[in-house]
């Protein structure tokens, strides 16, 4: 029987272990502006400061976790909470092999690992607002999306295709709150990857329907320009929870016990 008891952990109210905060920097207070809000008065959704990992999550530790709690194996985990994809490019259950290195970012995890190994470490997924705060940063402003200068760079990375080989963690340079990564490198899982609603269920449509939705979906948008945001939101709207890729990763948040200091 799998030990899922920490999947069911909530996602407010846990304090960071130690060893946790300490690769952790502090976001925020600040204001998540969605895409798509649910109405007028929702255009701003208030964000508490938090703790946010300051790079991606790598195979190395991820291996580690997977060691600690052999349930988490790729030969032992059941399908009900990854897909036949989970850690498929690691050279075994147990091994990265010599084609992954161990400071690249883990991919191919599905959200139910990521959220488990996040409650193992006595943190939890960031909520899409709090990534998404963290992700508007420039490199000198808590809100970089009036930039056009961070905005072309921005562009720049999302325009570019996958890499054959991923970068290691820590090749971005860190935004104003001293967290890297965060674009550019790979998608990241949050907590409530689904909570975002479009006019088509992407996870049954093709790929038609999913240019229709960043086409004439744009109509409602908040901000029309903002394209690296209706790329966000495409591709967790596509995702479940058993789902991997080998370009989705992950981070750990955690609350900040000291408030909005």
């Amino acid at each position: 029987m799998l030990a899922v008891t920490s999947v069911a952990l909530s996602a407010r109210g846990q304090a960071p272990a130690p060893e946790a905060a300490s690769t952790m920097a502090r976001v925020g207070p600040g204001a998540y502006r969605p895409l798509y809000p649910p109405s007028a008065a929702e255009a701003e959704v208030p964000v508490k400061a938090f703790l946010l990992d300051r790079l991606p999550v790598t195979n190395a530790a991820f291996l580690a976790f997977a060691l600690a709690h052999p349930e988490w194996r790729r030969d032992r985990v059941p399908g009900v909470f990854a897909d036949e994809g989970y850690l498929s490019h690691w050279a075994s259950a147990a091994d990265l092999g010599a084609d992954v290195d161990q400071e690249q970012p883990v991919v191919r995890v599905s959200w139910f690992a990521a959220k488990t190994y996040c409650a193992a470490r006595g943190a939890r997924l960031p909520t899409e607002a709090e990534w998404e705060l963290a992700a508007s940063a420039s490199r000198t402003r808590p809100d970089g999306r009036g930039d056009p200068a961070w905005r072309e760079q921005i562009l720049a990375w999302y325009s570019r295709p996958n890499p054959p080989r991923l970068p290691r963690v820590g090749t971005t340079p860190p935004n104003y709150w001293g967290v890297r990564d965060l674009q550019g490198v790979v998608w990241e899982w949050v907590l409530d990857f689904n909570s975002t609603m479009v006019n088509t269920d992407a996870r049954r449509a093709g790929d038609r329907d999913r240019l229709t939705f960043c086409g004439g979906g744009a109509i409602n948008a908040t901000d029309k320009e903002d394209y690296p945001s209706f790329m966000r939101v495409a591709f967790r709207s596509s995702l479940r929870a058993d789902y991997t890729t080998n370009n989705l990763g992950f981070r750990c948040a955690a609350d900040d016990v000291r408030g909005d200091r």
